[in-house]
């Protein structure tokens, strides 16, 4: 289940909010300035189906998020406990930083938690099947994968080149949890 916990970024064992009610979780992010959505497939697909299968099923919410977004481009990424670039891939994105982008991610299926860093609060955002989060350009923020991470995510981006991160050097991202499969 979607879960959204909002903690002060000096209190990372006392949350301000826990909440899994989807309705919840889409007001408080958009307080926040953040994008939350649900979305259902058009039809039926499996997490391994081939990226031209899955971005069909989901092409009217893709078309209307590059509409009102401006979003150029998108494809579809895949994580599984076995990867042989899986440790690699969770550390990269472990550590706080910002895109000069928006950051959106729609989880096909399996998890992961996007943490935000957000005006003195952190909002530890855990994404299932079905979520769609969009975190705006210059957020500070980190993502979790799990050490046995499995999704499939279609991803969208301003920028053909994609996903380009700046860190920022801080170290909050280690005092606050992690996602753990």
């Amino acid at each position: 289940m979607s879960r959204l916990k909002i903690l002060a970024d000096d209190k990372p064992d006392a949350a301000i909010l826990d909440t899994g009610n989807r309705d919840e979780i889409t007001r408080e992010l958009e307080k926040a300035g953040v994008r939350f959505e649900y979305w259902e497939a058009a039809a039926d697909i499996a997490p391994d189906d081939k990226p031209e299968r899955i971005l069909d099923a989901y092409a009217d919410d893709i078309a209307r998020l590059k509409r009102e977004e401006g979003y150029q481009a998108v494809d579809v990424v895949s994580m599984w406990p076995d990867h042989p670039d899986r440790e690699v891939a969770r550390r990269k994105f472990l550590d706080e930083h910002t895109h000069a982008e928006d950051e959106v991610r729609f989880f096909v299926d399996g998890r992961g938690l996007f943490s935000l860093h957000i005006e003195g609060r952190v909002y530890e955002v855990l994404c299932e099947r079905g979520d769609l989060i969009g975190v705006p350009a210059n957020t500070t923020h980190w993502f979790d994968m799990g050490p046995r991470p499995r999704f499939t995510a279609i991803r969208l981006f301003n920028n053909p080149e994609g996903w380009v991160a700046r860190f920022t050097g801080s170290d909050i991202a280690s005092r606050f949890g992690r996602l753990e499969s």
